[in-house]
């Protein structure tokens, strides 16, 4: 009994991590292919098209993995803090706040050889986003304040700063009588090496692999990682272990604040080599999409980053294919979202996977 309960439970997980989004994404679709009909459109010709755009030659998959990078970077970001139970939906600010403080050392002749210089000006990017979710972190943990507010709060701050600092008149790093509200480009030794000569993929795309593996690695396998699990999962017998919770949500905050940073600093050393005046579409957002989707697996993550870069590398060509305009792409990713975490849908899936491994439903017991 004991071992079939084990493989319940071990099947239950392994599919709402894997069927669940995978429905999901084809309920989206199937809706959306519905919209495509009441427009007068073919969606197989719409998603042909996106298709093609996005991975239809060498150059379209180097486009979508530049579109991936930054949205798996602020993904895993959202993740972590997820995984520890808060809520940090600041991670746009971050990304900002990130993006500048990178600025600042990649653009300053410090003579480094190449490498250094890279990581110092990506420990920069990390650094400033943990900076500017501390206090977050802080009245999150210690004063009870509701992390969501603050960190959404101080996105807005943290855009409306950064276009202060590259003022062209004004901002203490922006480049001077510019037409455009921008840095001073960054040094050629504080640039991310290109994976794909001829594209604009760097390596930001592999920095946020690894650290998706690293960070699965940690929360499985590490103290702290099972601390964080321990708090998100069931913060009433954490405090009775003993843990100091408020330490752990500092803790999860600001890794969750750093890596959000990672990804301003990978769009500005790795892709557009200045940071420009509201230069992300997003991402931070659509790092809450991500982690959602991927249920906060960091591993996950990269799959349902990709399936977002995806969209948004494979938008422009079904445009200009079909007509149809490249706001589908949002429609879709809303949807995605919406049967994420629609409840009947889950419960189907948890009824229909177990009974076809010859298993019983476990109960009341819901999945991770």
């Amino acid at each position: 009994m004991e071992s079939a309960a084990t493989l319940t439970r071990l099947v239950r997980r392994v599919f709402y991590r894997l069927v669940v989004p995978v429905v999901s994404i084809a309920a989206a679709l199937s809706v959306s292919g519905v919209l495509i009909v009441v427009a007068s459109g073919n969606p197989l010709e719409a998603y042909g098209a996106m298709l093609q755009g996005a991975a239809g030659s060498i150059g379209s998959l180097a486009t979508t993995g530049v579109r991936t990078t930054p949205i798996l970077l602020t993904g895993l970001a959202v993740a972590i803090s997820f995984r520890a139970g808060v809520f940090n939906v600041g991670a746009e600010g971050q990304l900002y706040v990130g993006a500048a403080f990178a600025t600042v050392v990649a653009v300053a002749p410090l003579g480094l050889p190449g490498f250094i210089h890279v990581l110092l000006a990506l420990l920069a990017g990390f650094v400033g986003g943990a900076l500017w979710v501390a206090i977050p972190a802080y009245l999150r943990a210690y004063r009870g304040v509701s992390e969501v507010v603050t960190t959404l709060m101080l996105n807005f701050v943290g855009i409306y700063l950064i276009s202060y600092l590259i003022d062209p008149i004004t901002g203490p790093i922006g480049e001077r009588n510019a037409s455009y509200a921008q840095s001073a480009l960054v040094q050629e030794t504080a640039r991310l090496p290109v994976l794909i000569s001829g594209t604009s993929l760097h390596a930001g795309l592999l920095l946020g692999i690894g650290l998706a593996v690293a960070l699965q690695i940690l929360l499985r396998y590490t103290g702290l990682g099972f601390r964080l699990r321990m708090l998100g999962g069931n913060p009433t017998a954490a405090r009775f272990t003993g843990m100091n919770s408020s330490r752990q949500i500092v803790i999860a905050m600001l890794i969750s604040g750093g890596i959000a940073g990672l990804a301003g600093a990978g769009e500005v050393i790795g892709l557009r080599m200045r940071l420009y005046d509201r230069f992300s579409p997003g991402y931070g957002y659509d790092g809450i999409a991500v982690a959602l989707l991927a249920n906060s697996s960091p591993l996950g993550v990269i799959l349902s980053a990709s399936f977002f870069g995806a969209l948004r590398a494979g938008a422009n060509a079904m445009q200009q294919a079909t007509g149809i305009e490249t706001s589908l792409v949002l429609i879709i990713q809303a949807l995605t979202i919406l049967f994420v975490i629609f409840g009947p849908l889950r419960g189907w899936v948890a009824t229909r996977t177990t009974r076809r491994a010859g298993l019983t439903p476990g109960g009341s017991e819901s999945a991770p």
